[in-house]
């Protein structure tokens, strides 16, 4: 039995598919009972818990042959920098209780630094709890989502606008689709090597302006692309109705890319396979 969490979820819901398609037992941990049904008629079995819930999560992976955990991030924390490490402390004590072997975790590339770069700290404080339950632990490091564009797709539908985070949008990027991810994910899963590792996600690279092309296409209407300058990212996204600490540590995040200190550090590294245009085809279709 696998349990995967953030199953309702892009990368959590591509590894479940993944698992089940190969015909392995899969346990659908999700906060909303309502939300587990489709994965009931899928042919998975659902556990009720909340990452804050140590007990419960610890019930949902105890006997399991390996669990798949991420880290949410909550725009309503109303402290997100403690608010998240709890969290993360939550889910380690939950793997550490249950007794289950080995561990999959989506983190991020830059994650074995401990400072600078906004919301990836939370994820490096999540990895070194899980290395300290003494868990066989594979750390999936993933360079940007190419559904990352869902973010900008109400600015981009509304106002015609694409924009863009940094001091270029021709500088090109590593992307990666998410069911790529969770392709990785299941493998890692049902691997049976004797020690953990890191794996480093790369993709095809794209500058903003070559997705923001990509997705006017697919929209079937131009849209303008708009940098905006440094000392106005907390602002804009604040504006955007972000929550402003959370807008504030994502500014970190954006400020660490520029200065290139987000770089594959891992044990081997793993390439996505799904182009842009497939993606921005997908995410436009299955917008609210």
């Amino acid at each position: 039995m696998y349990a995967i969490t953030g199953v309702t979820g892009h990368v959590g819901g591509a590894a479940a598919h993944e698992l089940l398609a190969k015909g392995e037992p899969v346990r659908a941990v999700v906060r909303d009972a309502a939300r587990g049904e489709a994965w009931i008629r899928a042919g998975a079995e659902i556990s009720v818990a909340d990452f804050d819930d140590r007990a419960k999560l610890a019930e949902a992976f105890r006997g399991c042959r390996a669990a798949f955990v991420l880290l949410p991030t909550d725009p309503a924390a109303a402290e997100p920098d403690a608010d998240h490490r709890r969290m993360a402390d939550s889910i380690a004590g939950a793997v550490l209780d249950s007794g289950v072997p080995r561990v999959v975790m989506l983190s991020s590339i830059g994650a074995e630094l401990a400072e600078g770069h906004g919301p990836i700290r939370w994820l490096h404080h999540m990895e070194n709890r899980l290395r300290e339950t003494g868990v066989l632990l594979t750390a999936v490091r993933s360079c940007h989502f190419q559904e990352k564009v869902e973010t900008v797709l109400g600015a981009a539908l509304g106002a015609g606008v694409y924009p863009v985070f940094g001091d270029s949008a021709d500088v090109p990027t590593p992307m990666i689709a998410t069911r790529d991810i969770g392709r990785v994910v299941a493998e890692a899963l049902v691997a049976a090597g004797p020690a953990g590792e890191v794996i480093d996600l790369d993709g095809h690279r794209y500058t903003e302006r070559q997705v923001a092309e990509e997705l006017a296409a697919v929209l079937g209407r131009p849209l303008a692309v708009v940098t905006v300058p440094r000392p106005d990212w907390a602002r804009t996204m604040a504006e955007a109705g972000v929550p402003p600490q959370l807008a504030e540590e994502l500014a970190g995040l954006y400020d660490a890319e520029q200065r290139g200190i987000l770089q594959p550090r891992g044990d081997r590294l793993v390439t996505g396979t799904t182009e842009i245009g497939e993606t921005l085809r997908h995410v436009v279709k299955t917008a609210p």
